[in-house]
């Protein structure tokens, strides 16, 4: 620990890095906790598949309305699934 934080290169995020940094919903790792590959996310959560791997690979980034469907998917995945298969 006191190696790491006398490193001037690797000193920890102060309170105003932080609120100066965006949080946005990670796909992959949203994916991963739900143990699905991405043909299986992309399907059940009708995102195109070329579009999912674009964010997962930081090509492109998810606009504000797929960051907003990415945490509904995060925070309750069944109801999103129930909702859109008709279940």
């Amino acid at each position: 620990r006191e190696a790491a934080l006398s490193d001037p290169d690797a000193l920890p995020l102060s309170d105003e890095d932080m609120k100066r940094m965006k949080r946005t919903p990670q796909a992959k790792i949203i994916r991963r906790a739900l143990k699905l590959s991405q043909e299986e996310f992309a399907a059940q959560f009708h995102i195109a598949l070329g579009t999912l791997r674009d964010w997962e690979q930081n090509r492109s980034k998810p606009d504000t309305a797929a960051s907003a469907y990415l945490k509904v998917i995060a925070a309750k995945p069944d109801m999103v699934r129930k909702a859109l298969h008709g279940g």
